[in-house]
């Protein structure tokens, strides 16, 4: 006779909170069923090790019923008792399984379930629920019958093998809120749900297949019939041994698992051990996603618990200069909330995400020293984020990042480390020099290069719009300043012509000053160069904003007012700077539209915009018809 009894909870408000709230997606319920499952065959497989009677063919076997609306999953695990069935079912979020684990002295043994809570979620889909179950304890079978409300019955029933059979009886489908719950009778929704979530459950989950057996007679219609079919693939590649798992395999299971129809550039599989314990398997794409550096594209790492999906994007594995890492992380140490959905704030993730960050970083430096083909290739691809992961954070992880880093130079067409720099400067020099363009050449024929070309110094080039805001967070390398050959002095002459320059800017002070005039407030000052050796002029910036960081900052919406401050120094050796002084003495006025054509000069070859490209042509125009007078 069946019993009817109370939830022992807050009932109906309770359960309309575990059915409604918690659980993002409806699709869930299948994954909890099975894990429900995976946990009771866990738990007979524990016991059969002292009680070989108790051993058999674990499998879960899932059953469409169309006609009547029904799921049916059962397994062949430990079962429930009648008590077992009023305390793990009757009691909302009481877990059998952590019961069963914290009877055991066995640290080792994997229960996935919190059974009393994963399974409500099959009310979401379900209008009345069905479990079926005989102990592995007991000679009798109980049936527990419950439509979500506040009551449900237990009464004696017939099961002749013992484990768990749940019976689903579906909701109809509503059309105001476009619930269709017929598609979880379809084979191909069952068998896609069982790959998303289940797919690396330990236990075969087994289905009935409509499979066509086609004539050759294609007049004839194909034989339809039923087959039995392994739903999941049972073991995770990342669970096999590194030394088992070929190339080829993990290039195929990347492309099917993360929709990628290139192989990857790196593979990383780990097994960490210790006070937190998990399993990585990380994949650098050979193509950069298309959306990589835009507002919608979405890092993470798939999170699974011991084989079971959790989560496909987790955020917080991976941090923003390692976004280009796909993967996955498999743990059974982490707190996972009541919907398995969403982890807990814990420092057992944290941990996991340090030392996923510190593995991939372990793993670039070992490609950068070994094979460094495949860097300069990687580089090539995701350099650029790297320097945003140098930039951001106020420089937070410089340290960790600096010497992924990698420049071409004016010595080298290939990338070179900032160690590798650092290791080939030459003799007395004090910095680590810099100058920023679109390209080699374009920089190698800017004027502030003069003095760096004739005494053979090597100069970083820096091509990418990041390049300058990254080094102005990281400083230094190695004790050594970073230095930008188009900003403040470069240190490079000795003492007794800077002496000798210095006398020269104060004796020709006054020229100097009337070209200032002639320019506004356009340039902070105007100088004789220590820098030039064959150019005539250069603009070059003071401290702070540099030039090249204005050009980028009045590229974007905010930065139109954004200013280095400009100083226009002349090659005190050159012959422009002699006719200067001619036309000083002569007409001291006319030394100030000199000063406007030379001021363009240098901006044009610093590639910034003219301010008044008309009054730059009609001076020039009028300095070719001077000149013929």
């Amino acid at each position: 006779m069946a019993k009817t009894k109370q939830f022992k909870t807050e009932s109906q408000k309770l359960l309309n909170l575990m059915v409604n709230s918690i659980y993002t997606h409806k699709e869930i319920f299948l994954r909890e069923i099975i894990s429900n499952a995976s946990d009771a065959i866990d738990k007979r497989h524990y016991l059969a090790l002292t009680n070989t009677e108790l051993m058999t063919d674990y499998n879960i076997s899932i059953e469409l019923d169309e006609e009547n609306r029904t799921i049916t999953i059962s397994d062949n695990g430990v079962g429930l008792t009648e008590d077992e069935l009023v305390n793990n079912l009757g009691t909302i979020a009481r877990s059998g399984s952590k019961e069963f684990a914290d009877s055991l002295d066995n640290a080792d043994i994997e229960i996935i379930g919190q059974f009393g809570v994963g399974f409500y979620s099959a009310f979401m889909v379900a209008q009345k629920v069905t479990v079926i179950t005989k102990s592995v304890n007991s000679e009798e079978a109980f049936k527990w019958v419950s439509t979500g409300t506040s009551t449900y019955t237990i009464s004696n029933t017939e099961k002749e093998e013992a484990g768990t059979t749940i019976i689903l009886e579906l909701r109809d489908n509503n059309e105001e809120t476009e619930e269709n719950y017929n598609d979880y009778l379809t084979e191909y929704t069952i068998k896609d749900l069982v790959k998303k979530y289940s797919d690396y459950v330990r236990y075969p989950i087994k289905m009935d297949v409509t499979k066509y057996d086609y004539p050759e007679d294609k007049k004839k219609d194909p034989i339809v019939y039923k087959e039995l079919e392994t739903l999941n693939s049972m073991i995770p590649l990342w669970k096999k041994n590194k030394s088992e798992i070929t190339l080829e395999e993990y290039s195929d299971f990347y492309k099917h698992q993360f929709n990628d129809y290139t192989e990857p550039l790196k593979v990383i599989h780990s097994k960490v051990e210790g006070i937190t314990t998990y399993t990585s398997l990380l994949f650098i794409p050979k193509k950069a996603p298309f959306d990589l550096y835009s507002e919608k594209f979405e890092k993470g790492l798939q999170l699974y618990s011991k084989g079971v999906f959790i989560m496909d994007k987790n955020k917080d594995l991976i941090p923003d200069h390692f976004r280009f890492v796909r993967g996955l992380v498999d743990s059974s140490d982490l707190n996972l909330n009541l919907s398995r959905e969403m982890l807990q704030k814990d420092v057992q993730l944290k941990k996991i995400a340090k030392t996923v960050e510190n593995k991939i970083k372990s793993e670039l430096e070992k490609m950068q020293k070994n094979e460094r083909d495949s860097y300069n290739e990687f580089y090539q691809i995701y350099g650029v984020n790297l320097k945003y992961g140098m930039y951001e954070g106020y420089g937070a992880n410089k340290e960790l990042l600096q010497d992924l880093i990698m420049f071409k130079t004016t010595k080298s067409d290939e990338f070179i480390t900032l160690k590798e720099y650092v290791e080939r400067i030459q003799k007395g020099q004090k910095h680590i020099y810099y100058a920023s363009g679109k390209t080699k050449e374009s920089i190698l024929s800017l004027p502030q290069m003069d003095l760096l070309k004739d005494k053979d110094y090597e100069v970083l080039l820096f091509t990418d719009d990041i390049d300058e805001f990254m080094i102005n967070i990281l400083m230094k390398y190695d004790k050594l300043d970073f230095k930008s050959v188009a900003q403040g002095d470069l240190d490079l002459i000795d003492k007794k012509e800077e002496k000798e320059l210095d006398k020269l800017n104060e004796e020709k002070k006054s020229l100097l000053d009337t070209l200032k005039e002639g320019l506004e407030e356009k340039v902070s000052e105007v100088k004789l160069s220590k820098r030039l050796k064959e150019s005539p002029v250069c603009l070059v910036s003071g401290e702070g904003l540099s030039m090249e960081m204005e050009k980028v900052l009045q590229n974007m919406p905010t930065g139109k007012e954004a200013k280095a401050t400009k100083i226009l120094e002349i090659n005190p050796n050159h012959d422009l700077f002699k006719t200067l002084e001619k036309v000083y003495e002569n007409n001291p006025e006319k030394v100030k539209e000199y000063a406007k054509i030379l001021y363009s000069q240098a901006l044009l070859i610093e590639g910034l915009p003219l301010e008044n490209p008309s009054e730059f042509s009609n001076l020039m125009v009028k300095l070719m018809i001077d000149s013929n007078k």
